[in-house]
């Protein structure tokens, strides 16, 4: 029985692999709710996380459209299948992605790991935002969203409650569930909306935090103010991962690293408010006019060296507040681009819930 067991998880992997070659989508593509590369790299990892817990007891669900019927042992027979979790003593295994599931992988770990539902950290991936952005309205949701986050939210405060907003949906999309933690984006600002000003590093609770796949990203706000977390795991530490737990710097694992360590917080390396004029407004603007919007203050998910390359909480200012990316390597920030990816990235930012 055991080495039956085996079998069907190496088939389950075999699949997961299928499927992320099916769905391979270039980094800056809109078309994809979630990256083909990202949705099956998420799948293998749920997959390997779960194994240990595996029993002759599956489910399966649908993604996108209809699901197949799971084997005894959890695997999806899909037809153009969903997700499919392998349920035994151990936790909920990890899931396939067949070619047209928009759902996410994971799962909750198998023995000995850490349960995945402590999910609390992720930095918001690009096909996620431009997923978000194209069903907002904006276009194709080629370029994302830009320095205006608002993200349908109106008055004062709105683009840090908004900025939050994405930051829970896209953490519900990767985990049933997960968006009721009270999730709360890494940004500072001049203005909370009733005249204080805001520091991102007193914006995200008291920790510990961990990613998707249940890896610790830091236990405390000390350990975190930090240029790189100190207490966090090694697998993430220099490569922080996207809302389904894939490391940021190469989201498709069918494709090469591209160039996207920089993230917006209008923050020191401190965590603390950089200044009024780097935060594009306070998060409400993306027009791309910098001597009306300033420009953001970025840091960087992945290192770029050392000293303020390396802080991830504030590395270098963007060119300016309009949506757009560039993911090649080539250097610091374009100064004509006026765009908050000059420099190596998409307008992401990091999530962190209150709630582990």
């Amino acid at each position: 029985m055991k080495a039956l067991r085996v079998i069907v998880r190496r088939r389950s992997v075999a699949t997961t692999l299928l499927a992320t070659t099916a769905l391979v989508v270039p980094a800056c593509a809109a078309s994809d709710p979630v990256s083909g590369g990202q949705a099956g790299a998420i799948g293998v990892a749920g997959a390997n996380t779960g194994a240990s817990g595996a029993s002759s007891a599956g489910t399966s669900s649908a993604g996108a459209s209809s699901a197949g019927t799971s084997s005894s042992a959890g695997s999806a027979a899909a037809g153009s299948a969903g997700l499919s979790n392998v349920s035994g003593s151990g936790g909920n295994g990890g899931s396939s992605v067949a070619a047209a599931g928009t759902g996410t992988g994971g799962g909750s770990a198998g023995s000995g790991a850490v349960a995945t539902e402590k999910f609390s950290f992720f930095v918001t991936s690009w096909a996620g935002l431009q997923r978000l952005a194209k069903g907002f309205g904006l276009g194709d949701g080629t370029d994302g969203f830009g320095g205006d986050l608002r993200y349908g939210e109106t008055g004062a405060g709105a683009g840090l409650r908004g900025a939050d907003k994405i930051c829970a949906t896209l953490a519900e999309a990767s985990m049933p569930g997960a968006g009721a933690k009270g999730w709360r984006a890494f940004l500072s600002a001049a203005d909370d909306g009733t005249g204080k000003q805001v520091d991102a590093i007193d914006r995200v609770g008291t920790g510990p935090w961990y990613d998707r796949l249940g890896r610790l990203f830091g236990t405390s706000v000390a350990d975190i103010n930090a240029q790189r977390p100190t207490s966090a795991d090694s697998a993430i530490k220099n490569d922080f991962p996207n809302e389904d737990g894939v490391p940021n710097h190469q989201p498709d694992a069918t494709q090469a690293a591209v160039d996207n360590h920089d993230m917006l917080t209008g923050s020191n390396s401190t965590g603390k408010l950089m200044a009024a004029t780097a935060t594009c407004l306070d998060w409400t603007s993306a027009l791309g006019d910098t001597a009306k919007e300033g420009k953001p203050r970025v840091g960087h998910a992945w290192p770029r060296g050392s000293g303020d390359s390396a802080n991830w909480m504030s590395s270098l200012t963007e060119s300016g507040c309009k949506a757009g990316a560039n993911l090649k390597e080539q250097g610091g920030p374009l100064k004509d681009a006026v765009t908050v990816g000059s420099g190596g990235g998409y307008g992401g930012f990091y999530c962190f819930a209150l709630k582990p």
